[in-house]
């Protein structure tokens, strides 16, 4: 039986970021669910997550873009048939780190200086990529008419979410995963990214030259091979 594929997308974007990725996927076989994801809270969002891998019979290859991995991260092992995880410019945490802490652990993120912030009235603030520095930060390899309206759509994430400790049991450390990278990441230096590959054991990390945090978006075609890569892992062990 072929795993299901759940695509989870991150902060400033929307599950239709995974449009260009789906056919491929849906070519070969595989139930595919790109799931709307709440940006409210890392332990929140992968509580629901969870929720919905459990819902599904048979196998689960995960796939997180950005903060969308921190989810991956926190989803319980006995929650599925979990063969994988892709990391598509995705936070793959340690316990107690957050995804600020994570894209510190290399020099070159700028995410910071581009944010806008709504207060909430339960309190904190929601944030935002001010839409005239969207382009540059998040997407410079996408056509500017295609990331004007991406910074329109963008969702929201809270300040607290991004600064949010991991939990203590990562799902890497017992599930295979596979890492794809941007070189010219400005929200997750890609420096950073390697590190978190290295220490959660990826089984293919593959860089992407010139690429934006929107690897997923700007390269559909090599994102959509390592998925179709990592959903095959089991088979041809």
């Amino acid at each position: 039986m072929k795993p299901t594929i759940v695509l989870v997308h991150g902060a400033y974007a929307e599950s239709a970021s995974w449009n260009d990725v789906i056919d491929p996927l849906l070519d070969e076989g595989h139930r595919v669910i790109a799931w709307a994801v709440p940006l409210r809270g890392v332990a929140a969002d992968a509580a629901g997550l969870t929720d919905l891998v459990r819902s599904i019979d048979g196998p689960v290859l995960l796939v997180g873009h950005s903060y969308g991995g921190a989810l991956l991260t926190n989803v319980p092992a006995d929650a599925g048939d979990i063969v994988g995880l892709v990391f598509v410019a995705g936070y793959a945490l340690n316990p107690g780190e957050s995804c600020a802490d994570a894209s510190g652990l290399a020099p070159g993120g700028t995410l910071g200086g581009t944010l806008e912030r709504v207060p909430l009235s339960g309190g904190g603030s929601d944030t935002y990529i001010a839409q005239d520095k969207y382009h540059a930060q998040f997407a410079a390899d996408l056509p500017e008419a295609q990331t004007r309206v991406m910074a329109v759509t963008q969702r929201p994430v809270p300040e607290a979410a991004l600064g949010e400790p991991s939990g203590d049991q990562p799902l890497w450390r017992t599930v295979p995963s596979w890492f794809l990278i941007g070189e010219k990441d400005l929200n997750i230096p890609a420096a950073a990214q390697h590190i978190m590959a290295e220490r959660a054991g990826s089984r293919r990390t593959l860089e992407i030259p010139g690429a934006s945090h929107v690897v997923g978006m700007s390269h559909p075609a090599e994102t959509a091979q390592l998925i179709l890569e990592a959903a095959g892992a089991r088979s041809t062990a």
